[in-house]
This record gives structure tokens, C-alpha cells and sequence, in this order.
């Protein structure tokens, strides 16, 4: 259904407002992600916002979603490679919008496939950060030898003092718990080492303040990047340069590693009958590191859920991370964020004003 007015009249708030026009598919693949989603969590209402007539026209086509969608109509879209400061200009685009209904009120959380950079811009200013939270970071979950691990910040922050990686310890355990469903996460501050006296002031620094906090019981102390794929805590932090860097280079050695398998198994006739023979496993391996169930980085320590969905992700990786947002809503996660950052202010070191601030600088891709 479409609306006959944008203005917020105090009733229930939508579940997720949708930028119906991010991501390298646009519509198409954001409305069929829905309509999986639809399945996943009945009862979900959601505000799709973009194009009238090519919003209408695929959701004809995908009666699940429109079953829980409404319409909102946008003047533009953000482009994929526009600056973030032109797209805090735009105040008419669809990822805009769906910003201004979080800030409003009017929707709990936010999604889109859209433009990383100009995403966070808007979030910071239009929906803007928890009390007590010096800066946002993103966050993301990753497949390890155990299960999942939390990694922040892959980007949102260049450079990072000891408060902000406390921070993030903090919104890692929260998200750690709403998204994983883990009672007492474990949480380890990446190093090049994990003797104490490794790492620079700010690590040091950090770690100091953890042990003497609410999470001293999970923080394991300094881990190192072999530990991260290893399982060994379910929470990384880091900075945002540092972080960036690592996921990345795990995605490159992902694809090496298939890319290494494919020439392996077309090398020769044996290699090609070892290949049917190992097939069941190879199978389960790749539905296990599958990016589309990863799919879905958040930006932790706002006054709403926002939710980044991969530019080029098809209908199942949006329904993740819309997965990801309605997990994130559910479990009250923003609720928990605001309760451990009022514990820490009691630590002096965490009270405004203690460090000195470090540039804000954003390396989101």
C-alpha cells in the first residue's frame, strides 16, 4: 500500500524503514529480500521509500512484501560513489528519509544497500549518537573455527583513543548478545601480541580500564589477528584502519582459497574424480562461509538501529541483514548500549573531556 501523507501522527512506529533504492540491484532485489523476509518475521511492518512507481511495480510482483510494506515516495536516490558531504545535501533521497523516520520516531531502525560513506554521514548527523557514545563505529559478525565473532571497527574511525575502543568493547557485547544470543560474550582488543605490554598507550590504556569494569569477568585480554578466525574470544576490537584492513584481507584469502580449490579439481581426470568424491563436504563448507549470512554491518552507539546491507548482496543477503536490524530491535539492543556506557562514566577516564580527542575520520568502503 502507498501513503496519502509523510507526517508522523504519534501512532506505532514502523519495525524498519528501507531505503528501497541502495545497492547495486535497487528495488528488485530489496523488495524480493523482503518478501523473504516477510516469512521470517510475520507481523513486521516496514516503510519503503523510493520510487513510487518502480517500488509498486516490483512489489506486484512479490505480494509477501507488499503485504507488509508501505510506501513512502522519495525525489532521489544517493549514488554509490557521491561524496558524503554532497549526499548531506540531498534531502529528498530515499536513504535520507528512511534516516529522518528513525530520527523521528516514526520507525525503530534503518536499512539499506546503498552508499557506505555517505550512510554513516547521514546517521551521525540526522540520527546522531547515544548519550555517552564519543563516536559510532561499525560492526560486523564473521565465521570462525567456533561459531561467529563480533569485529569493530571495520572503518568508521581511522583513529581511536582508549575511550572510544572501550566503547566499542561495550556495543560489541551488546550486539554480541542480541545477535548471536550469547549470554556473557567474551571480548579481546587486537594487538601484535598478547603479553600485556604489547601495543601502543591507547591498547594498554584500554585494557586497563576493562579490567577494572563492569566486562573485567569477559574481557580475555590482547588477542592477535590468528585468534580472530580462531574463535578465540566472541568479540574483536580494534581500530577502524586496523579492522578495515583485516576483513578485507580475510575476504581476499577467502576467495584466493576458492579460486585455488576450483584449478585444483579441473587440473585432471583424477582431480576431477577426487572432486565427486569430496562434493558433499565442499558443499556444506561453502554453504557454512556463504557472505550472504553475514551480510548486514551495523553502525553501533546510535539513537536508532542502522543497518548496511552489501551494495552488491541478492534477495537472501538483504533478508539477512534485515535478519540482523529485526534482531537488533527485538532484543533492545540501543537499551543495553545506554545502561553499560552509565557504569563507565564512573571510571574517570571514560568522563568526557579525560583524553584527548583523536580526528574523526572515516574509511568506510
Amino acid at each position: 500500500m502507498s501513503e496519502t501523507g509523510s507526517s508522523f501522527s504519534g501512532a506505532e512506529p514502523f519495525t524498519l524503514a528501507i531505503d528501497g533504492m541502495g545497492g547495486d540491484g535497487g528495488p528488485e532485489v530489496v523488495v524480493a529480500g523482503l518478501a523473504i523476509a516477510a516469512d521470517r518475521h510475520p507481523g513486521t511492518r516496514v516503510l519503503l521509500i523510493g520510487d513510487e512507481r518502480r517500488l509498486a511495480e516490483t512489489l506486484a510482483r512479490h505480494p509477501k512484501a507488499a503485504a507488509i510494506c508501505t510506501v513512502r515516495p522519495a525525489g532521489s536516490a544517493i549514488p554509490m560513489d557521491m561524496k558524503p558531504t554532497a549526499a548531506l545535501r540531498v534531502r529528498d533521497s530515499s536513504m535520507r528519509l528512511a534516516m529522518d523516520a528513525v530520527a523521528q520516531g516514526e520507525a525503530l531502525g534503518v536499512v539499506s544497500a546503498g552508499n557506505s560513506g555517505a550512510m554513516l554521514a547521514l546517521a551521525k548527523i540526522v540520527i546522531k549518537t547515544l548519550p555517552g557514545v564519543s563516536r559510532p563505529a561499525m560492526a560486523a559478525i564473521s565465521p570462525t573455527l567456533k561459531g561467529d565473532v563480533v569485529m569493530l571497527d571495520l572503518g568508521a574511525n581511522v583513529a581511536c583513543d582508549a575511550r572510544n575502543l572501550v566503547e566499542f568493547a561495550v556495543m560489541g557485547e551488546a550486539f554480541a548478545k542480541a545477535v548471536l544470543g550469547l549470554p556473557a560474550p567474551t571480548i579481546g582488543l587486537l594487538n601484535v601480541g598478547s603479553e600485556e605490554v604489547k601495543g601502543d598507550e591507547k591498547l594498554r590504556q584500554a585494557a586497563e580500564i576493562l579490567r577494572n569494569s563492569p566486562l573485567a569477568a569477559q574481557f580475555h585480554g590482547f588477542v592477535e589477528g590468528h585468534d580472530i578466525t580462531a574463535g578465540t574470544t566472541d568479540v574483536v576490537v580494534t581500530d577502524g584502519f586496523t579492522g578495515n584492513v583485516a576483513l578485507k584481507t580475510g575476504e581476499g584469502a577467502l576467495k584466493m582459497a576458492f579460486v585455488l580449490l576450483r584449478q585444483v579439481f579441473r587440473s585432471g581426470l583424477l582431480a576431477k574424480l577426487g572432486y565427486l568424491l569430496v562434493r558433499p563436504g565442499l558443499e556444506r563448507m561453502r554453504e557454512w562461509l556463504d557472505p550472504r549470512r553475514y551480510n548486514g554491518a551495523v553502525f553501533v552507539g546510535l539513537n536508532g538501529v542502522v543497518v548496511k546491507s552489501h551494495g552488491g548482496t541478492d534477495a537472501e543477503g538483504f533478508a539477512s541483514a534485515v535478519d540482523v536490524a529485526m534482531d537488533m530491535v527485538s532484543h533492545r539492543f540501543n537499551e543495553s548500549i545506554r545502561d553499560q556506557i552509565s557504569r563507565l562514566e564512573t571510571l574517570s577516564v571514560m568522563r568526557p573531556g579525560m583524553e584527548k580527542e583523536q580526528p574523526a575520520v572515516a574509511a568506510v568502503s
